[in-house]
This record gives structure tokens, sequence and C-alpha cells, in this order.
């Protein structure tokens, strides 16, 4: 079976907030997670781009909202679709008042933006159980819509052994676990994002799979 592949993706714009965002005039797929969960390799391994996210070298540095513009292709069809990294969350050295102006622009976004179709919250395989991710998936979950998914993806996979990844999928058996060293899983993301938005559905043996029509 073809699996399927961005073939185009680029950086749109940076923003502050809600209000100097980018038009919601696309499907978006929001990417959130700590700060040092690896959100920029992940976002450069699904769309085979080396740089097209720049991560800092200071963890909670980079502040902004971040657009991209990508295109799928699948079994001969093209799915557009907008890739929209937030900030890393939970990093101590942010100073006070940018912490809170900062998270406010964060909560308005996620909130009351209508193009968003699919949140993926990024989780490190090696430490599960943060108090602080599992506070942004209660707080997310209350305020969801219908035509809303929370997806788990867990990281880093690769730093665990097989005894700990069977834990993990044990404690986690709805989550998708990758590894942008070796590309594992990455497939798996592609899948649900395009199953998400326009009902494309995969199976094993099926190369010509259901599908709404793009947007």
């Amino acid at each position: 079976m073809n699996s399927p592949q961005i073939i185009e993706a680029n950086f749109i714009k940076s923003a502050q907030s809600l209000k100097d965002s980018l038009p919601e005039s696309m499907s978006e797929v929001v990417f959130l997670g700590r700060s040092n969960v690896g959100k920029s390799s992940t976002l450069n391994t699904l769309t085979n781009r080396k740089n097209l996210a720049k991560s800092s070298a200071t963890p909670g540095k980079t502040q902004l909202i971040n657009f991209f513009e990508t295109q799928y292709l699948y079994s001969e069809v093209r799915y557009p679709v907008r890739f929209v990294d937030l900030p890393g969350f939970g990093y101590a050295k942010v100073s006070k008042t940018l912490k809170e102006a900062w998270q406010g622009n964060l909560v308005d976004f996620i909130k009351e933006r209508i193009s968003i179709r699919l949140f993926i919250h990024l989780r490190d395989a090696r430490h599960p159980d943060t108090v602080i991710d599992d506070a942004v998936k209660s707080y997310i979950k209350e305020f969801m819509r219908p035509d809303q998914k929370y997806l788990t993806v867990f990281t880093k996979i690769d730093k665990l052994n097989q005894k700990e990844r069977s834990g993990l999928k044990k404690a986690f058996p709805d989550a998708i676990t990758i590894s942008n060293l070796n590309k594992k899983g990455q497939e798996k993301v592609h899948q649900e994002i395009l199953n998400t938005i326009f009902g494309v559905e995969f199976g094993e043996q099926n190369d010509n799979p259901k599908q709404s029509n793009p947007l």
C-alpha cells in the first residue's frame, strides 16, 4: 500500500497571538509540548525537511506561534493542511510577566481558533507521567469541540528498552510512539491527520481508501 507523503511544506508566518494569526482558511493541526520534547525535530521529520522548523538553543526562547502550509499526496489525491507549532510550555526561566502574557495568548488561540481540527500533544517517552503534560491534556479536553481530536504522540521512543516500550503502550494504548532518529511511527501520525481532517480511511490491503472531499 502506498503511504501518505507531504510533497510541499513552507513556513508562512509567525504570530504573537490569535489577533495577528493567519485567516482561518485551512484546517489546522496544532503541535504542542514541553520545550525540550522535540517539536521542531518532529515537524522536520514529518515534512521531510531538515530546517523547516528551527529549534532554539535555549529551551523556552521560541515564543511565537509558527504557521506552516503543507500539501499531502495520497492515492493521487492532494490534501492541503496547515501545521501550527505552538511555543513550548513548562520552562521556568521565562520571566513571570512574559510567561503570563504568553500563556494567555496561547489559551486564546487554542480555545477560540475555529480552524483547529487536531491537537497533537508531544510527550517525552522517557518521562510519560509529568504533571504538566497531564494537566495540559485534561485542560484541552475540557473545551474540545466535537469536530476536534486530541492525539498523544510520544517522542524519543528509541531511548527506551523493549520492556519500557511495552509498559508505555499498556499505559497509553491510544498513543502513537515515534523516533525522529530512525523515523519510526511517522506514517501513523500522517494517517491520523488525514483521517481526522478528511475522513481518509486506511486499511492494510486498501490502496484506494475511502475519503471525503478535501476541504
